[in-house]
């Protein structure tokens, strides 16, 4: 069915498809003008569609956020990034003039009912449901029933039904936390409250969160986080989450999953487990409503203006914006709520030399995903500053207190050649 010019998308995280981009792929050759879509697909290897049209520079890809195969495609020149607020995708998809020919995304089995679940990855499914002129499903056994808000996809949604080959999920393996992360986890356990929600997100420094929280006096926690991992499932078990929040009491929420074999059999068939449209779950009219919304996420550069960066380096894009700007505005607006960007004082660059990831000014192709208007903690690990209600001054000289030792003093010197600091400002208190 696939013809020149077709526009594809081939699914958002473990919904990504894999039998049916390995019949595409052999059809590559006698294609030409395809444009392929995704988002953060879970997967070890690139499409096999893109590894069989490297020599075609008119079939190209595109993804809405960027993980590890995501990267490792963009480097090779022909995959590019969508930017746009995570929570914005169903819209754009329902509302654009150029609409999807083909929405390809892998189901669980279909029940009685003939509805298919969609999966523990609600996210914008159904902007591409309502909108593409042909959808596909591929059916996979070893996805994990996922309860929630519209996890259903019912048959008279669907055109094709294929029988996959029910690869299993792909496991994201906890990663260790480092010294610096450890120190940073640290500094934000202070600032938590006993029933406060977490919005966590991936890699070492949630996870070590979520360990210290296991070990801690805090408690009657509750969850809702547009990405579900491993540490949610630790927290439940040590009966640190209760859901006992206003907004979906008893649930945790989120809208889509990366972690282990744990987390999704925590997930299949758990009443407690909500996934649910994107535009929901990120929704800062939603956030808002969440007393103590604690956000946490990780960036990688900020400037003394108050600016970050979390999503590229230099002109490579590492991630996608995602929900990072919704929860930090919703951590603010939330009573009693906080926002929390960290990262490491320092860096190791590729000639093995020592910088500083707080930056007089973000360089050439960084990217602000979070604008200094709106950055509330920023947190390494020498200690969590407020930056809210701060002059640019007061700001530069509280981000400067938590750079490394060995670059404060030429942060101040650039501080001062920028005109934002002055030491007499200290007296102007």
């Amino acid at each position: 069915m696939i013809q020149d010019y077709d526009r594809i998308h081939f699914g958002l995280a473990h919904g990504a498809v894999y039998d049916l981009d390995i019949a595409i792929a052999k059809r590559i050759p006698d294609l030409h003008h395809l444009e392929f879509f995704s988002t953060l697909a879970m997967r070890k290897t690139p499409f096999e569609c893109f590894i069989a049209s490297q020599d075609k520079e008119d079939i190209r890809f595109a993804s809405c956020h960027f993980g590890a195969v995501d990267r490792k495609m963009a480097s090779m020149g022909r995959n590019w990034y969508v930017p746009q607020q995570f929570r914005e995708l169903p819209k754009y998809w329902a509302e654009n003039t150029r609409q999807m020919d083909y929405y390809m995304l892998q189901v669980g089995p279909m029940d009685e009912h003939g509805n298919f679940n969609i999966g523990p990855q609600v996210s914008d499914v159904w902007g591409l449901v309502k909108s593409a002129k042909t959808v596909i499903v591929e059916v996979n056994k070893s996805m994990p029933r996922a309860l929630g808000k519209q996890s259903e996809l019912h048959i008279t949604h669907v055109d094709y039904i294929v029988h996959g080959s029910n690869t299993p999920m792909m496991e994201v393996p906890s990663i260790p936390a480092t010294d610096a992360e450890r120190q940073i986890a640290g500094h934000i356990l202070e600032l938590l409250e006993n029933g406060s929600t977490l919005q966590l997100g991936i890699g070492g420094l949630p996870n070590c969160i979520g360990s210290l929280l296991c070990e801690s006096d805090t408690w009657n926690l509750s969850g809702h986080a547009e990405m579900l991992s491993d540490a949610y499932v630790d927290l439940y078990n040590a009966g640190k989450i209760t859901g006992n929040k206003e907004l979906d009491r008893g649930k945790i929420v989120y809208t889509f999953c990366a972690g282990t074999k744990k987390l999704y059999d925590f997930i299949d068939n758990n009443p407690v487990c909500c996934c649910a449209p994107v535009d929901y779950v990120n929704a800062v009219e939603m956030l808002c409503q969440i007393d103590k919304l604690i956000s946490i996420n990780s960036c990688i550069q900020v400037d003394l203006y108050g600016q970050v960066n979390s999503e590229s380096a230099g002109f490579r894009q590492i991630s996608g914006t995602g929900g990072q700007l919704d929860y930090v505005i919703g951590a603010f607006l939330s009573k009693g709520g906080k926002s929390f960007l960290c990262t490491p004082s320092t860096r190791v660059n590729e000639n093995g030399e020592l910088e500083s990831r707080i930056l007089p000014l973000l360089p050439p192709g960084a990217i602000v995903t979070t604008p200094r208007t709106c950055t509330h903690y920023v947190v390494t690990e020498y200690g969590a500053v407020n930056l809210k209600g701060k002059s640019t001054w007061d700001r530069c000289e509280l981000l400067i207190s938590i750079a490394h030792p060995n670059f404060r003093e030429d942060l101040i010197r650039e501080a001062g050649r920028m005109g934002i600091w002055k030491q007499s400002s200290k007296y102007a208190r």
